[in-house]
């Protein structure tokens, strides 16, 4: 297909739309679901497709693989820009189609880092998650070590609005208790006092754009991250897998950084910002980078990811297996003997939701249908069930149409109509 004058490839489901530009860096170069795009694309380089050059960096947007560390300090760092990994033409294979689609994006070899880049993108037909595998192999004659990183620029614009900022956008991530960092995150670029940036006490590092460049790493464990828009209400999750045993570069495991002017000092120790305006557009950069890999020649590694789109609000609770909690689930017994139930979720998968209910021994008691629900609405809870036995506790999970339990949403115990 034609996508803003690329020649571009397309992915769907009856949820989700992939636009893959091959020849820009192989880039995921937009996500569409439900009519929503999440990503940012450049204006400025619609449809064009610069040589590349270690110049200048040609930031066409959308979601690509880079390596770690980064820097020009020697071979075992990655001086970046428009190089062949970034910008490099990347080649293009329908692997399947039909109830799973699948595709294969295969880099140039590249001599500077001595990797090349493959990745596959794959939708399944039941649901609206990507799933990614990115693969770096040593195509040299002596053995390398690096770290891959997914790296997603999500558009934080006003919607429909592209020149004004959304001031309701904001990314999330547990925190690791046990944390290398200070405070639990640390900052690699911009300003250490950024009021944009904090850990909440229920343990998730939460970050609003701001118009102001910073780089914010954390040592989370917990294996995903996720971007809430609570203006346009779509929210994205990022799923992956932590690896205890493994060394992380300078041990991040997710990365963001917001777009904006850059604080700059000058020689004679004058603080300066960067110019804004259409030269620094609205963006934040989620980022998930894989282990250090020592890769011997002919060697190769993997990192897989998984992507969950749904609906959000302004608030925010955490993920777990089946979705996002919007507001907490409460399950309060009333006089005439039944419990209600209430609280908003954004699902991942279309089905239906069930109580399973649990007597103060924690034995379950029954399981009890509940609502049907489908990613692309956001589910709102007020309901009361009618449980056979005394029920102490709840657990709400979630089933696919194909019977398969997907986990729970949230679990919580019964509370009386005082106490609640």
């Amino acid at each position: 297909m034609d996508y803003k004058g690329w020649r571009a490839q397309r992915m769907s489901n009856r949820w989700v739309q992939l636009i893959v530009v091959p020849q820009n860096g192989g880039r995921l170069m937009q996500v569409i679901f439900a009519g929503h795009p999440y990503l940012f694309v450049n204006p400025k380089l619609e449809g064009k497709y610069l040589r590349p050059s270690q110049s200048q960096w040609f930031n066409y947007g959308g979601d690509k693989l880079w390596l770690l560390p980064e820097g020009n300090d020697d071979e075992e760092h990655w001086a970046g820009n428009s190089d062949l990994l970034d910008d490099g033409p990347y080649a293009f294979r329908k692997v399947s189609e039909g109830e799973h689609c699948e595709a294969e994006l295969t880099g140039p070899a590249d001599p500077r880092t001595g990797i090349q880049f493959q990745r596959t993108i794959r939708l399944d037909a039941d649901s609206p998650g990507i799933h990614f595998r990115a693969t770096m192999k040593n195509i040299t004659g002596h053995t390398v070590e690096w770290s891959m990183q997914f790296v997603s620029q999500y558009d934080t614009s006003a919607p429909g609005t592209p020149s004004q900022i959304n001031t309701d956008f904001h990314t999330f991530a547990p925190v690791n208790p046990a944390s290398s960092y200070l405070n639990r995150y640390h900052v690699r670029f911009g300003p250490a006092e950024n009021p944009a940036a904090s850990v909440r006490e229920d343990g998730l590092f939460a970050l609003r754009y701001v118009h102001m460049a910073a780089e914010l790493w954390l040592d989370s464990t917990a294996g995903w991250l996720a971007v809430v828009d609570g203006s346009s209400k779509y929210g994205m999750v990022e799923r992956f897998q932590f690896e205890h045993s493994r060394i992380y570069p300078g041990k991040a495991s997710v990365i963001f950084w917001t777009n904006g002017p850059e604080v700059k000092l000058s020689a004679d120790g004058e603080a300066t910002m960067s110019s804004g305006g259409d030269g620094v557009p609205y963006y934040v950069e989620a980022e998930i980078n894989s282990p250090l890999c020592r890769l011997r020649p002919g060697e190769f590694c993997n990192l897989e990811t998984d992507w969950f789109p749904t609906r959000v609000e302004g608030e925010f609770h955490g993920v777990t297996d089946a979705g996002i909690v919007v507001r907490p689930l409460r399950a309060t017994r009333l006089e005439s003997g039944k419990i209600k139930l209430s609280g908003a979720f954004g699902v991942f998968f279309p089905g239906r939701l069930v109580a399973h209910l649990y007597n103060e021994h924690g034995a379950p008691v029954d399981i009890v249908p509940v609502k049907d629900v489908d990613p692309v609405e956001l589910v709102g809870l007020e309901t009361e069930i009618a449980p056979s036995e005394k029920t102490a506790r709840i657990s709400l999970h979630l089933e696919d149409w194909n019977g398969l339990d997907r986990g729970s949403l949230q679990e919580g115990r019964v509370g009386s109509q005082e106490n609640h």
